[in-house]
């Protein structure tokens, strides 16, 4: 459920968890839901089916990103920019940004965009899970992007971990050295949360993580999204 505080904002909850307001209802679970595929979908994947056009660093305009919604799925006659941004808001995962009118997807694109994101404060290790089999070929080769159009690294083993549990029930965990990347010319961007964007990364700044997957389900809700 969403609502918003009139104090603390908005938030996906029965009461506000800061000081424990009902709020005013904005939608309810199931719209949420749709809503959030629809959003990341246009903004990711298929703006043209919403007759949108994303601009190159991967903005759309608010009020036509609504009003396309709306002449596609009628049933959300009721929507407004501040429902977008209460999802925006409100993800989990930081899979939007919001700046005044205009609204983006952070990462997660097939679409070519020229994100603009955070380079600072970049980890000193990044990971990325693949496949037991993946393991090796990686290894040797390197890391490319395949079905997205940057690599998708996470911030911590456990993360790489819950991400690659989508695609296998043990993933390999591979860790990157994002200080020699870094040093070495490769630029790597903070999208959500817990993922980061890179070009790609060779195969000297690969190793097979010590972690033991220990962790490995705390940070499943935080995983990067397909």
């Amino acid at each position: 459920m969403l609502k918003e505080c009139p104090q603390h904002g908005y938030f996906r909850a029965d009461a506000c968890p800061v000081c424990g307001h009902a709020g005013r209802f904005l939608m309810n679970d199931r719209e949420l839901d749709h809503l959030g595929r629809v959003m990341t979908g246009i903004l990711r994947h298929f703006p043209d089916r919403y007759g949108l056009t994303i601009d190159p660093q991967g903005w759309v305009d608010l009020p036509e990103l609504v009003r396309a919604i709306g002449r596609k799925h009628p049933m959300y006659h009721w929507l407004r920019p501040h429902h977008l941004v209460a999802i925006a808001e409100t993800d989990a995962k930081g899979r939007y940004e919001v700046r005044g009118e205009r609204v983006r997807a952070t990462y997660g694109h097939t679409l070519e965009v020229d994100l603009d994101l955070p380079t600072d404060r970049i980890p000193e290790r990044l990971y990325f899970p693949v496949t037991a089999e993946e393991s090796a070929i990686v290894l040797e080769v390197g890391l490319k992007p395949s079905d997205r159009k940057k690599v998708h690294l996470s911030k911590t083993a456990a993360d790489a971990r819950a991400a690659g549990r989508v695609r296998t029930p043990s993933p390999v965990i591979l860790e990157i050295d994002a200080v020699r990347a870094r040093e070495t010319g490769i630029v790597i961007m903070q999208a959500g949360k817990t993922v980061y964007l890179a070009d790609q990364i060779p195969a000297e700044l690969l190793r097979r993580s010590e972690d033991d997957g220990s962790s490995g389900d705390e940070a499943a809700a935080d995983a990067p999204d397909a």
